[in-house]
C-alpha cells in the first residue's frame, strides 16, 4: 500500500464471541466516581467506541469513523496499519484501480456471503425467530446483548497501556462489589449466540431512527477531527465521550416503533453493504472480492510482512534479546569489549559497506563477525557464507553455531572435504549459514552465480584474510571475492585478520573501510632467551630489548646435555597449574621434545589429575582399536602430549579436548596449531626461530605468540623465543620489522590461478570476450597490484597469452566477430572438456591426464573389486610426494587377486617390474613413474577401505597414520571432483553412479552402519562406535537424545561436546526434513510453463 497515497478504507468483520454472563457491569475510570444511573446508561455506548479501538495498546493505529449510517462496526484504517490481530480477521480489498460508484441495483444477488457461511441468510433467519419471540423474552435478549457488548469492551481494553489498565480493572472490581448480580444465559437459549458481536450491536441500533443515526454520525466526525493523539492516550476520555453520545440512543431504542423493528434485517444489511461500496472508497471487482483463496493468500502475505518487519529492530545490536541470552548461556559472554561495540556501530557497518578489521590474536574478532552474520540471517533475511582456512576450524565453528541455528531458526551447512551440495538447497523460508573451506567456498559461489542466486547471498565473512597472499589457496580466495564483487552489488564482504599490513591494496580491491585496534583482553609480554638469560622486548630500548632475569634452575650435567635450551626450566615455571605451548620446527622434533621434558619432570606431576589422564589414555586406545602411540603412552601421565598432522583426526580432537579442560597442561606442536583451532596458553615458547628449514616470518611469529594469554583465566600472557647467538641479529630485525605485505598469487599459481579464473569467467558467462575479461582482471587484487608484480609483461599481454593457452588445450573455443573493417571482437565459449574441468574444480595441469585415464578405463573397467575405481580417484598432486617401499610394494602386489592383477596390467605395471625394483635390479623397460607411484597409493587406500583401521594400514605400509588419513581425506575430496567432472561428459555416464558410492566410502571409511552417525559434525569413528554401542544408531536417535543422558552413557564425553553433538544432529535432521518438504512442494507446484497457465493469469489480472 502506498504510504503517501490516500488511505484505503476497509470493512472489518469482527469475530464471533462466546456469550458472557449477564449482569456484569463495566465502569470506565474517571477522576470522580460516576453516579450509578449514568453507568448503566453509558455502558453500551462504550461498545461502539471500543470496537473501533481494536488495535489499542498494540500499535498506534489511525482510526477514522466509518462513512456508513447503517453499520456501527465499520473501521477505516490508514496505510500504516500493521496490527496482526486486526489483519487476521480483515477481508483485504483487492484492487486499486479507478474509483467509481456501483449502480443502484442489488450488488449481491443470491450470493450473500464473503465466506462459506451465508451470513445474510443467517441474519434473515434469525430475524424471523426474533420477531416471533413472546414479549417477555425480548427484555432478556436485549439484556444479554448489552451484556455481550459489555464483555466485549473488557476484552478490547485488556491490551491498553499499564496505567490505564490498572485504573480500569480497579474501578470494575469496585463496581462489581457494589451489587452487580450475575445472571447466566445458556447459549442454546440465546438467539444471538451464533451472531458475530459486531452484528449483535447492529440489532440494538437497528431500531434507531435515521435522524438519530445521522446525529450520531456527525458526532463521530467531530470526535475524529479532535483526536490527534494515539488511541491509548485518549482512551478514558473517549469512553466518557461515547457514553454521552449513546445515552440518547439508548433511551430511543426503548421507545422505537414496531414498524422499525419489523423492517427486514436482510434489506438493512444489503443496504449497509451497498453503502460501503459507495462511500468514496476504491471500487473493486465483485469477482475478486468473492475469491476466498486469494483473500487468504493476501492475509498470509500481510502476516509475513508484519512478522519479518518486527525482527528488524532489537535491543542487542538490532537483534532480539534472545541472541544476547544465548551468548550468555552457550558461550558465557555477558558483555562485549569496547572495541567490539565501536566496530559494530561503525557508520560503514550500518550502511552495509565492505569492511576489513584487524586485531591481535584472541582480541575477540570472531564475535563481531558472528553478530554481523546473525543480523544478516535474522534481520535482512539473506544467506551468509563464512570462509575459514581449515577443515578442523570449519567443523569447530559448525558445532558452536548449530545451537544458535536451532534456537533462532536458520540452517548451518558444512562445506568441507567432500561435504556440500552444489548448488545449495534453495530454502522455502529459513535462511542458511554456509561454513566453508576456501576451496568449497569458491565452488559454492560459482554454483550460486550459475543458477542466478548470487544476490541471495547477503554477507560473506572471510577469516584469516591475510591468506589471500599465500600460494594457490590465496589465489582461489582472490577469485572467489573478485567474482562476488563483480556479479553482486548487494553482497557485503567482511574480512578479518590478526596479521595484516599495508591494507591499502586490499581496501582498494574489496572497496572496503578499514578498522584496527591493538586491544588484547590479556596483556602480552614478549621475551627472548639467549643462553640462560632472559630479555624483555622493548621497542623503546636502543637495541630493542632490555635485561629481565637469569634462569634460576639447577641443571645437572646430564640435563644440560639433553636440554641445552633449558626448556624444562621454562615449562616447570608454569605447569601443571597453568598451560604451556612449545612450538617446534618439525613434527619429529615435537615428539622428541615431549619425551625429553617428561624424562626430567618429577614424579609429583604424575599425581595431578591422575584419574582423568588415565581416562584419556583409555579413550585413545579405544579409538585406535587397541593401539596407542608409544610416545603418548609415556608423556600423557605427566600431562604432556605432542600435536601435529601425524595424529589422526580422532586423536587430535581428543587431545585438544583434554588440553582445553586442563587435563593436559603442555603441548609440543608445529606452527599449524597457531592458525588452527583456538588453544591458548599462559606461556608460549618458540623452540627456535625456524619453521622447518626456513627462518621465521613476522606474520608467523605474531600468530604463534598470539596464543599466549587466556581471556577470563589469565591476567597476563608470556611468549619466550629461544635463540642462539648466531641468530640474534636476524631475530632483532624480526621483532622490530613490520608485518609482511600481502601480494596476489593469481599469476604465480598459473594453472590454479589465472587460467582457472578465465575458464570459470567464460563458463559462468561473467565475461566472454577479451575486453570484458581484461576489465574484470583490472578489478582483481592482482589488477590492483599489477604495477608492483608485473615487470616484463603487461596485464593485457598476460590476459591474451592465458586465453591462447586455454584455447590450444581444448578448454576454450574462440569466435572472431568483425564489427567493422577496423573493429574486431574476440568472443570465447567453453568446450565440454573445459566445462567439466571448471565444474569439477580440477587443476588444469591434470585435466587432460584425468580425461585420458577415464577414457582408457572405459575400455576395460574392472568392477570385481574397487581397486580400479580407487586408482582413478587417487589425487595426482600427492603422487610426486610418494616414495614407495619396494619390498612392501612387491609383497602387496603378490597378494592381489587375478582381477586386481588385471587392473595393474591394464595400467602397464607388471609384477616383474616391481620385483626387480625390490631386489635392486636394473630396469631396461620404461615405465611411467607417476603411474607406478599412483598405484602404490591406491593399494594403501584399497587396504584402508577393506580393513577400515588406520593403525593397521599405517603399520602394513610403514607410513605415519596421519599421512594415511590425509591421503584418505584427499582421495575423498578428489573423488567428489571427478564425479562432478564426469557429470558434464555424457561419455562417462557409467562413472556417475559408481563414484557416488565410492565417495561416500572414502569420506567415512567405516562400516556402513556408522555412516549416519558420522554425518553429524564432530562425530568421528571412535565416537560413532561408542554411540552405536549405546543404542544411538541413527540421526533421529541423536537429534532426540538428552545431553545429560549422553554424558552418563558415553565415556569421556564432556557436557559441551554432548550439547554440540545433539545440536548438530538436530540441525542436520531439520535440513533433511526441509529438503524433503521442498521436494514435495516442487512436485505439487503447477509448472510455470504449463499450457494455459499464462492465459489464466492474464484473465485474473
Amino acid at each position: 500500500m502506498d504510504e503517501g497515497g490516500s488511505r484505503i478504507r476497509r470493512r472489518v468483520s469482527l469475530p464471533k464471541r462466546k456469550r458472557p454472563s449477564v449482569g456484569c457491569v463495566f465502569v470506565a475510570p474517571t477522576a470522580a466516581k460516576l453516579e450509578r444511573g449514568d453507568e448503566e446508561k453509558k455502558e453500551e455506548e462504550m461498545v461502539a467506541e471500543n470496537r473501533r479501538r481494536k488495535t489499542a495498546g498494540v500499535i498506534p493505529v489511525e482510526v477514522q469513523p466509518c462513512l456508513l449510517s447503517d453499520s456501527p462496526d465499520c473501521l477505516v484504517l490508514g496505510s500504516g496499519d500493521t496490527n496482526p490481530d486486526l489483519l487476521r480477521h480483515m477481508p483485504t480489498d483487492r484492487g486499486m484501480g479507478d474509483q467509481h460508484n456501483d449502480s443502484e441495483e442489488d450488488m449481491f444477488g443470491d450470493y450473500d456471503s464473503f465466506t462459506e457461511n451465508s451470513f445474510i441468510a443467517q441474519a434473515d433467519d434469525l430475524e424471523q425467530k426474533y420477531m416471533q419471540l413472546p414479549e417477555h423474552q425480548k427484555h432478556a435478549t436485549d439484556f444479554a446483548t448489552e451484556n455481550l457488548c459489555s464483555e466485549s469492551i473488557k476484552n478490547k481494553l485488556s491490551v491498553t497501556p499499564i496505567g490505564n489498565l490498572t485504573e480500569l480493572q480497579t474501578d470494575e472490581h469496585t463496581e462489581n462489589q457494589s451489587g452487580c448480580e450475575d445472571v447466566t444465559v445458556e447459549p442454546g437459549a440465546d438467539l444471538l449466540y451464533d451472531v458475530p458481536s459486531s452484528q449483535a450491536m447492529y440489532f440494538e441500533n437497528l431500531r434507531n431512527s435515521s435522524n438519530d443515526l445521522g446525529d450520531q454520525f456527525m458526532k463521530k466526525r467531530d470526535w475524529k477531527s479532535s483526536s490527534h493523539n494515539t488511541v491509548n492516550e485518549k482512551l478514558p476520555h473517549n469512553c466518557i465521550e461515547q457514553r454521552q453520545q449513546n445515552d440518547e440512543s439508548s433511551s430511543k431504542v426503548r421507545t422505537s416503533s414496531d414498524m422499525n423493528r419489523r423492517t427486514s434485517i436482510k434489506d438493512h444489511l444489503k443496504s449497509a453493504m451497498t453503502g460501503n461500496a459507495k462511500a468514496q472508497t476504491p471500487v473493486f471487482s465483485r469477482s475478486k472480492q468473492l475469491k476466498e483463496t486469494l483473500l487468504s493468500k493476501e492475509i498470509n502475505v500481510a502476516k509475513k510482512t508484519i512478522e519479518s518487519s518486527s525482527n528488524d529492530l532489537g535491543p542487542f545490536y538490532s537483534l532480539p534479546s534472545k541472541v544476547r541470552d544465548l551468548y550468555v548461556q552457550l558461550k558465557g559472554i555477558e558483555k562485549l569489549y569496547e572495541w567490539q561495540h565501536t566496530c559494530l556501530t561503525l557508520k560503514s557497518v550500518q550502511e552495509r559497506k565492505n569492511l576489513i578489521y584487524s586485531l591481535p590474536t584472541s582480541g575477540g574478532k570472531t564475535l563481531v563477525a558472528e553478530i554481523l552474520m546473525l543480523q544478516e540471517l535474522l534481520c535482512s533475511r539473506k544467506d551468509v557464507l563464512m570462509i575459514l582456512p581449515y577443515v578442523a576450524i570449519v567443523q569447530e565453528k559448525i558445532s558452536g553455531l548449530s545451537s544458535f541455528g536451532i534456537e533462532l531458526g536458520f540452517f548451518v551447512e558444512e562445506y568441507a572435504g567432500s561435504k556440500g551440495r552444489f548448488p545449495p538447497t534453495k530454502r522455502r523460508e529459513k535462511k542458511s549459514l554456509y561454513i566453508a573451506t576456501i576451496e568449497k567456498g569458491h565452488s559454492l559461489v560459482n554454483s550460486l552465480i550459475e543458477t542466478g542466486r548470487i544476490d541471495s547471498l547477503g554477507l560473506v565473512v572471510v577469516d584469516e584474510l591475510h591468506m589471500i597472499g599465500e600460494g594457490s589457496r590465496g589465489a582461489i580466495l582472490e577469485m572467489t571475492l573478485a567474482k562476488i564483487l563483480y556479479t553482486s552489488k548487494t553482497t557485503q564482504i567482511i574480512g578479518m585478520s590478526a596479521t595484516l599490513n599495508s591494507v591499502e591494496d586490499l581496501q582498494k580491491f574489496l572497496q572496503a573501510e578499514y578498522y584496527t585496534s591493538q586491544f588484547r583482553p590479556v596483556e602480552l609480554k614478549e621475551y627472548l632467551k639467549i643462553n640462560d638469560t632472559i630479555y624483555e622486548i622493548d621497542s623503546k630500548a636502543e637495541n630493542g630489548m632490555t635485561f629481565s632475569r637469569f634462569l634460576n634452575y639447577k641443571y645437572s650435567d646430564t640435563l644440560k646435555k639433553m636440554d641445552p635450551d633449558h626448556l624444562v626450566a621454562l615449562v616447570t615455571e608454569v605447569i601443571p597449574n597453568y598451560s604451556c605451548l612449545v612450538f617446534c620446527p618439525s613434527k619429529k622434533n615435537c615428539e622428541n621434545v615431549a619425551e625429553m621434558i617428561c624424562k626430567f619432570l618429577s614424579k609429583e606431576y604424575l599425581k595431578h589429575k591422575e584419574k582423568e589422564k588415565c581416562e584419556v589414555i583409555k579413550n585413545l586406545k579405544n579409538i585406535g582399536s587397541g593401539n596407542l602411540c608409544p610416545v603418548l603412552k609415556r608423556t600423557i601421565p605427566f600431562g604432556v602430549a605432542y600435536h601435529h598432522s601425524g595424529l589422526t583426526s580422532d586423536e587430535r580432537k581428543l587431545l585438544e579436548e583434554a588440553y582445553s579442560t586442563g587435563v593436559l597442561c603442555l603441548f609440543t606442536c608445529t606452527s599449524t596449531l597457531a592458525a588452527g583451532v583456538n588453544l591458548p596458553a599462559r606461556r608460549v615458547i618458540l623452540r627456535a626461530p625456524y619453521v622447518a628449514m626456513e627462518f621465521l616470518k613476522r606474520n608467523q611469529y605474531k600468530q604463534m605468540i598470539g596464543r599466549a594469554g587466556r581471556a577470563g583465566i589469565d591476567t597476563i600472557g608470556e611468549s619466550i623465543l629461544i635463540l642462539q647467538e648466531k641468530d640474534k641479529q636476524q631475530v632483532l630485525e624480526l621483532i622490530t620489522r613490520p608485518l609482511e605485505n600481502c601480494y596476489s598469487h593469481l599469476f604465480q599459481e598459473f594453472t590454479k590461478g589465472i587460467q582457472t579464473l578465465f575458464l570459470s569467467l567464460i563458463g559462468l558467462k561473467i565475461a566472454t570476450n577479451l575486453d570484458d575479461i581484461y576489465h574484470f582482471m583490472n578489478g582483481t587484487f592482482f589488477g590492483v597490484q599489477q604495477k608492483i608484480l608485473l615487470k616484463e609483461k603487461s596485464l593485457w599481454e598476460i590476459t591474451v597469452e592465458s586465453l591462447r593457452y586455454l584455447t590450444e588445450k581444448g578448454l576454450l573455443q574462440k569466435d572472431t566477430i568483425y564489427k567493422s573493417e577496423e573493429e574486431v571482437q574476440h568472443n570465447f565459449h567453453i568446450t565440454k572438456l573445459g566445462r567439466a574441468s571448471f565444474k569439477g574444480t580440477i587443476d588444469l595441469a591434470y585435466c587432460d591426464i584425468l580425461y585420458r585415464d577415464l577414457k582408457k578405463g572405459l575400455e576395460g573397467l574392472v568392477l570385481e573389486s574397487l581397486l580400479h575405481l580407487i586408482y582413478l580417484t587417487t589425487p595426482y598432486d600427492l603422487v610426486s610426494q610418494c616414495n614407495p617401499d619396494w619390498m612392501i610394494y612387491f609383497r602387496q602386489f603378490s597378494q592381489l587377486s587375478p582381477a586386481e592383477q588385471n587392473v595393474a596390467a591394464i595400467l602397464g605395471v607388471s609384477e616383474s617390474f616391481i620385483g626387480k625394483k625390490a631386489s635392486g635390479q636394473a630396469i631396461r623397460k620404461k615405465v611411467d613413474k607417476d603411474v607406478v607411484n599412483r598405484l602404490y597409493l591406491s593399494f594403501v587406500l584399497y587396504s584402508l577401505l577393506k580393513e577400515t583401521n588406520i593403525w593397521t594400514v599405517s603399520e602394513k605400509f610403514n607410513m605415519p597414520r596421519g599421512y594415511v588419513q590425509n591421503l584418505l581425506t584427499g582421495a575423498a575430496s578428489f573423488s567428489s571432483c571427478v564425479l562432478h567432472f564426469c557429470e558434464e561428459l555424457e561419455e562417462f555416464w557409467v562413472y556417475r553412479a559408481l563414484l557416488v558410492e565410492l565417495t561416500k566410502k572414502l569420506t567415512y571409511c567405516v562400516k556402513a552402519e556408522l555412516i549416519p552417525l558420522m554425518e553429524v559434525t564432530g562425530v568421528l569413528e571412535g565416537r560413532a562406535k561408542q554411540l552405536y554401542s549405546a543404542g544411538y544408531k541413527s540421526l533421529t536417535h541423536l537429534a532426540n537424545a538428552n545431553p545429560e543422558v549422553l554424558i552418563r552413557t558415553i565415556d569421556h564425553l564432556s557436557r559441551r561436546q554432548a550439547k554440540q553433538i545433539v545440536s548438530s544432529a538436530k540441525m542436520l535432521l531439520h535440513e533433511k526434513a526441509e529438503a524433503l518438504q521442498e521436494e514435495v512442494e516442487e512436485l505439487l507446484r503447477l509448472p510455470s510453463d504449463f499450457p494455459g497457465a499464462v492465459a489464466s493469469s492474464t484473465d485474473e489480472a
